[in-house]
């Protein structure tokens, strides 16, 4: 939601058709409210450093000449960093360099934050100063005056202000901010959430460290979100509410019934006199509006009549369907015909159900109507230092449509993400599951010795509960209207305490939303019945391929996982050269690696040869990588509807240089985790059972996939084609169908194989294709390790600014140019231009065959590209662009 001035999208070849519109339009004068962004130019210094008052600081002629530029939005952490005062604690061992908050005292972070504007108003005009996130607390001043009556306290609380009054007359304004870290930092002692204290306060639990993350040493204090000026000619139109109800059963194809759009909007007069107006929005060319009268200081939530949107265009997940927005524009007019204030609003029309399955005893979801099976990733937060962009938001989230995901849960010992995040799910088709902000670990499921309050205390955490609630009603304002908003949760593996989870449920959320489900925590058997006992998820360790096909876990897992260390590229990256050493099965790893959470991958790297050094062993880990999270989503999908309605993984990105659990680096470099997933997780998807070979398909459309051919190639390592096994089928909607056997073939192969599996259609165009290789009958690929060398021809048929269309060929004289990697890199520095998105990655190439890719990157401006290919057995080649 972000507010805009007043436009016209109609297009008209004259301006004097223009003006007729405008004048017959309810006379509306194009003078909306204005809002910018406070993020440049803002000064800092500790407050140990600063002996004066917020009130003298903001006063004219005060100096700052030696004051240090701060970044905001951002953390006291990322200005030292930014300003070259600590090391970069992403890197190697450097954390360990920076002074932690529980050892030096809260005073050590504790800044003043100062940042100069230019803003009057005149007549009825108000302004106001929007901070829509500040760790922990604060005081704001502003021209020698307290804003804030009260200290404002709480990381997930959006403020406002209305400081029309506090304004310099000549426009000259200072603003001064006085932050202060969390109450209760927290000892780093190596425990989830460290000594748990961190959970007394309403603060990022993951800043005092996890399994997967070291400490952040500030616990992400600063004004770490976005400031806003706006001003609005008198009245205050805030969060707008916009509820769809998509009745009936649908499909993403064809004429639609009418769907009801459900408005309302929150108006605040903060003048001293009544105003009389309407408060409306057009849609499709209609006008729905409602008469509103406020008084003088009058607060409160008007509804506007329901809409009948006519044939509506739905939203659907990714893999179901596309994913269109309507743009609506709320509108407060006065009697006059005069534009006050407007919200514009993004949404998409869909509408979100669930239901009990009885058969494998958990939820299973629905979308206008049609059965989801959940394909879910989970997500920790876009940057652990909070360094958010939208750009930034858009490739992670793309990254997980490419992973062929449709839902992101966003666990509970984080934040409630950015709107600019859950824009990209709605762009991108993927559901959200939300937590509120608890967990398990520190919110006292466990006996923890490393914590340093029992569990009947920490099972009170936060101290303050009437912050909670305040909080969580705000934020589910905040991103309420979001179609990709499907879930709310009350906590990662707990409950919150029992006077905020049934506020939440009872009253908040069916005041605020009424239209989400809301699970009390994350594995609760409301959600997937636990009957294997244990905690409800997992694992999160590498796990033979054949398990997850053979093994029955939990019905919904929301939580499975595995390993993740990135290519040679990745690790160069944040790992000291010295320190760049292959982990050994049965060893322990360097103490870098260990430092950056290392997890083993036991014995499933030597079938490949023992790695000769970390660039042998991230080629080999990455093989997998591939395998593992491939295998893993093939695994679930076989038992759609019959053991699953879903699963979560744990987990699909890394807010740090960690080396579990991600699909893609902290600088956005893919690996082959990403590209497995992507072909295990295909809405049509050809697959073989490990347990068995059979040849098995998953359907997850809607429809029937009628007159397929199934075919099954198997090749010896030197690709020559030594059976091909094929039958028509047809396979039903929303389903998992298993074909016939491929046993026989494989046995005749001593040293290793390929197997290839194509589904095609009635015009022989392939719907689905996966390449698997086998090993030899001792469980090793030695075939791989003996295979001759191959050379592939790179060439582009196309290269433009931010996209290429790349072919790789493999005469047919080759052997199998296996598992190739494809990067983008800046031919000068040889460094890799991030992100980057591949149609695929990690591909072979058999002899004889041809393979297209679509890459698309950020415009680069004047910056010399080269595509690099290296595979297991082609050597690495760059090829200069010529970008057009």
């Amino acid at each position: 939601m972000r507010k805009s001035l007043l436009y016209f999208s109609w297009s008209f070849k004259t301006p004097y058709l223009i003006l007729f519109v405008l004048v017959v339009c309810c006379g509306i004068k194009l003078n909306a409210q204005q809002q910018y962004e406070l993020n440049s130019g803002w000064q800092c210094k500790p407050l140990k450093e600063v002996s004066v008052s917020g009130a003298t600081i903001t006063k004219p002629g005060f100096n700052m000449s030696d004051w240090m530029p701060a970044t905001v939005p951002g953390t006291v952490l990322t200005t030292l960093l930014n300003n070259n005062k600590v090391p970069d604690p992403f890197y190697g061992m450097n954390n360990q360099l920076i002074k932690d908050v529980y050892s030096t005292g809260n005073a050590y972070y504790t800044y003043w934050f100062v940042k100069s504007f230019e803003q009057t108003a005149k007549g009825d005009e108000q302004v106001w100063l929007k901070l829509r996130g500040v760790n922990y607390k604060c005081e704001l001043f502003l021209n020698g005056n307290k804003v804030n009556a009260q200290t404002h306290e709480g990381m997930h609380l959006r403020q406002q202000y209305n400081i029309t009054k506090l304004l310099a007359a000549n426009g000259q304004n200072r603003l001064a901010v006085l932050v202060y870290p969390p109450d209760f930092p927290g000892a780093p002692n190596g425990g989830q959430g460290g000594d748990g204290t961190i959970a007394k306060g309403l603060t990022t639990q993951y800043t005092a460290g996890w399994d997967w993350i070291q400490p952040i040493r500030d616990r992400n204090t600063g004004i770490w979100d976005k400031v806003f000026i706006e001003k609005t000619n008198g009245v205050n139109l805030q969060n707008p509410h916009v509820i769809t109800l998509v009745p009936g059963k649908r499909l993403p194809a064809g004429k639609q019934e009418a769907a009801v759009i459900r408005t309302s909007g929150e108006i605040e007069n903060p003048l001293n006199k009544t105003v009389n107006g309407f408060l409306q929005y057009t849609l499709e060319g209609k006008t729905i509006k409602t008469a509103v009268q406020l008084k003088a200081g009058e607060k409160r939530v008007v509804k506007l009549p329901d809409f009948q949107l006519v044939n509506p265009k739905l939203w659907w997940p990714s893999g179901y369907g596309e994913q269109p927005l309507y743009t609506i524009r709320m509108q407060f007019v006065t009697t006059g015909g005069q534009l006050i204030d407007e919200e514009t609003v993004k949404v998409g029309v869909r509408e979100i159900t669930t239901q009990w399955n009885e058969r494998t005893r958990s939820r299973e979801n629905y979308v206008n109507g049609q059965k989801i099976f959940i394909k879910g990733g989970n997500w920790v937060i876009s940057d652990a230092m909070l360094r958010f962009s939208e750009e930034r938001y858009d490739a992670e989230v793309r990254f997980h449509r490419d992973m062929n995901l449709n839902l992101i849960r966003i666990w509970g010992g984080a934040i409630i993400e950015r709107p600019e995040f859950y824009e990209a799910c709605d762009k991108y088709g993927m559901l959200v599951f939300q937590d509120f902000w608890f967990s398990g670990d520190c919110n006292g499921k466990w006996t923890d010795p490393l914590k340093k309050d029992d569990q009947w205390t920490r099972r009170q955490y936060p101290d303050n509960h009437e912050l909670v609630l305040t909080a969580a009603e705000d934020q589910i304002k905040m991103i309420r209207n979001h179609a990709s908003l499907a879930f709310w949760c009350g906590g990662n593996e707990i409950t919150p305490p029992d006077d905020i989870l049934f506020a939440l449920k009872d009253r908040i959320l069916p005041e605020l939303d009424g239209t989400r489900y809301f699970y009390d925590y994350s594995n609760s058997n409301d959600m997937s019945y636990n009957f294997l006992g244990g905690n409800g998820d997992g694992p999160y360790t590498i796990q033979d391929q054949k398990t997850f096909w053979s093994f029955k876990t939990y019905p919904y897992n929301s939580e499975v996982g595995s390993v993740g260390v990135g290519d040679y590229a990745s690790l160069k990256r944040f790992i000291p050269e010295k320190n760049l050493i292959a982990p050994q099965n049965g060893k322990e790893p360097d103490s870098v690696w260990a430092y950056h959470k290392y997890i083993p991958y036991d014995q499933h790297v030597d079938p490949y040869g023992k790695a000769k050094d970390a660039k042998d062993f991230a080629m080999k880990a990455q093989l997998v990588n591939y395998d593992q999270y491939r295998s893993l989503m093939e695994g679930f999908s076989a038992h759609m509807w019959d053991w699953y309605t879903g699963v979560m993984i744990w987990k699909t990105q890394n807010p740090w240089t960690a080396m579990r659990g991600q699909m893609y680096d902290a600088y956005l470099d893919v690996n082959a985790c990403l590209y497995g997933l992507r072909k295990g997780g295909e809405p049509l998807h050809i697959m073989m059972n490990p347990l068995d070979s059979m040849v098995t398909i998953v359907n997850n459309g809607f429809g029937i996939e009628r007159n397929t051919m199934v075919q099954a190639n198997v090749y010896d390592i030197d690709g020559k084609l030594q059976q091909q096994i094929q039958a028509f089928t047809e396979v039903a909607a929303s389903t998992t169908q298993r074909t016939f056997p491929i046993n026989e073939p494989l046995k005749k192969i001593k040293n290793g194989a390929f197997v290839v599996l194509k589904l095609l259609n009635a015009q022989q165009k392939v719907l689905s294709e996966n390449l698997y290789w086998l090993p030899g009958a001792d469980g090793k690929y030695t075939g791989l390790q003996s295979m001759k060398n191959a050379v592939l021809k790179v060439e582009t048929r196309k290269a433009t600014k931010g996209n290429i269309e790349l072919i790789l060929k493999n005469d047919k004289a080759n052997p199998v140019a296996f598992f190739n990697r494809i990067a983008l890199v800046n031919s000068k520095t040889g460094e890799r231009i991030l992100p980057a998105f591949f149609s695929d990655n990690y591909l072979t190439v058999l002899p004889g065959e041809e393979k297209t890719i679509q890459i698309d990157f950020p415009a680069q401006t004047n910056v010399p590209v080269s595509i690099q290919v290296y595979g297991w057995n082609v050597k690495e080649q760059l090829l200069p662009l010529n970008i057009n």
